[in-house]
């Protein structure tokens, strides 16, 4: 059986790449290789910030990189602008990727793991014939609030443009609810208030990522 190659795609900022380089780690100590894609931009400040450079040739991670369509001047701060860039450049650079490695006679890419944020990366795979799955990057208390942003507006915390209502106008002084109480009584909290945030934090990613590893795991089995 071939060693499983994991293509992975953070989205381009350090917040994104280095949990998924962490993740990556951890699948490299399973057995797994690791085609890491940056865009050009992020490669070369990784590669800079490297103080010592190794061989990547007998590498189990090999770092990569495509455009992200932007010229080297343009402000990448801007979110905005770097997600449509992205979106209209970086599919087809990536699919020409995937094709350059299996053509190139290197271990053809057993699946993708993409960073929830380039979940075009997925139709990318399905076009190719290849499985993916997406990688929530930030704690699982963001992922908590984000999935119930209808209930948030429906409440009264924020508008229907994400917008903060002002506390006192959303909840009655009657119910003397502190803004931690309120995310802890959110659905995906309901079965966990009397655990502390960061115990719920731990076993909420520790989960995640074993739910994951097994996604990768059956992916790998099924190719």
């Amino acid at each position: 059986m071939n060693i499983p190659n994991v293509l992975i795609v953070p989205y381009p900022v350090q917040g994104h790449v280095n949990p998924l380089m962490n993740f990556s780690q951890k699948l490299v100590e399973h057995g797994c290789k690791i085609t890491f894609v940056n865009t050009d931009f992020t490669h070369k400040r990784v590669m800079n910030s490297m103080a010592k450079q190794e061989s990547h040739d007998e590498s189990p991670m090999k770092l990569v990189s495509i455009p992200d369509g932007l010229g080297p001047d343009d402000d990448r701060s801007d979110v905005g602008e770097l997600s449509v860039s992205i979106l209209s450049t970086m599919p087809a650079m990536l699919e020409r990727l995937i094709e350059d490695i299996h053509l190139n006679g290197g271990n053809k890419i057993t699946c993708i793991v993409a960073d929830v944020i380039m979940g075009w990366a997925l139709e990318v795979g399905s076009k190719l014939g290849i499985k993916g799955v997406l990688f929530w990057t930030a704690s699982a208390t963001m992922f908590a609030l984000q999935y119930n942003i209808p209930t948030l507006i429906q409440d009264g915390i924020i508008d229907s443009d994400g917008k903060c209502i002002t506390f006192h106008k959303s909840i009655s002084p009657k119910k003397n609810i502190s803004l931690v109480n309120y995310m802890f009584s959110l659905p995906i909290f309901t079965n966990r208030k009397n655990i502390t945030s960061q115990i719920v934090n731990m076993l909420c990613w520790l989960a995640f990522t074993i739910t994951t590893l097994k996604v990768i795991y059956s992916m790998i089995l099924i190719s």
